[in-house]
């Protein structure tokens, strides 16, 4: 017999045993695989908890918790991930959404005027989950998005579809390079920033993730290096950009706009307290 009482039981232990997870985070994964399987929502568990799980739906449910007890990331195997309040798919092609990168979609959004005509560029964007995420909040202004992987923009590509969002232009480029001639009043990118040696992306859930999105050069900043030389070319005057980058990097990343000539160059805290955004804005005149 599996009853959800008794996975929830068994399971959760071998979470915390296996992944040394916190046990609420472990029950909360549990939760989310046995809602998967059997299609049904968090109160539907809690309130059935002798239901029987059939032998296909059992068999189905152990191939998804032994792939979790390998250290497969749960969005991978879910096959989404919630951002800004959106289910967006993702796939090992994509990074993971995390809700640090929220700070990044509202400092972008508190940076757009209320009104007349805005472009705004994401550069690396992955899932589309910020580029999508501006533009469902604002349907009145012109989004465009660009990721060097092909497999990485289909993926942006159905949550485009999958949201509905009409305001999103998604490009292949590797950065700046598909974009000669286009200016923008906003860029916004969340892209590599670890070092290439940092034993981190051998650890969690980094080890699934696709190494071109997350490491960048011996210091990690090879790629904001990039982003930050060429914006000037893409700015509107007295435009911004935001960039997102590593918990310790935010004073280099200053130092990086500052050289490249940004005015009113800063950056915002994450809900930890962590400097996780910085950001400049071009000169009216340079």
């Amino acid at each position: 017999m599996h009853s959800i009482r008794e996975r929830l039981a068994q399971d959760v232990a071998a979470l915390r045993e296996t992944l040394d997870m916190e046990r609420d985070e472990a029950r909360s994964e549990v939760q989310a695989l046995l809602q998967s399987v059997l299609d049904v929502n968090r109160a539907y568990l809690l309130a059935h908890p002798e239901r029987v799980l059939t032998e296909q739906e059992f068999s189905r449910y152990q191939s998804l918790l032994q792939r979790r007890l390998l250290g497969e990331p749960l969005a991978y195997i879910q096959g989404e991930r919630e951002f800004f309040g959106l289910n967006f798919k993702v796939s090992p092609a994509t990074l993971i959404p995390r809700a640090d990168t929220e700070l990044l979609v509202e400092q972008a959004l508190a940076r757009i005027p209320s009104q007349g005509p805005y472009r705004v560029l994401d550069l690396g964007t992955g899932s589309g989950a910020i580029a999508i995420s501006i533009a469902l909040a604002r349907a009145d202004i012109e989004v465009t998005a660009v990721d060097a992987s092909e497999v990485a923009l289909a993926v942006a590509q159905e949550n485009a579809r999958r949201l509905a969002v009409a305001n999103v232009n998604l490009l292949r480029s590797d950065w700046y390079n598909a974009l000669a001639g286009q200016r923008y009043n906003l860029i916004v990118s969340n892209p590599p920033y670890i070092a290439a040696a940092d034993n981190h992306l051998s650890q969690g859930d980094l080890r699934f993730e696709p190494i071109s999105a997350l490491a960048s050069g011996t210091d990690g900043l090879d790629d904001i290096r990039r982003i930050i030389e060429g914006a000037h070319a893409h700015l509107e005057d007295g435009s911004w950009l935001l960039l997102e980058h590593g918990y310790d990097q935010a004073a280099a990343v200053r130092g990086l706009l500052n050289q490249a000539g940004f005015e009113k160059v800063c950056s915002d805290k994450d809900l930890a307290g962590i400097e996780r955004v910085s950001r400049g804005c071009r000169p009216q005149e340079i």
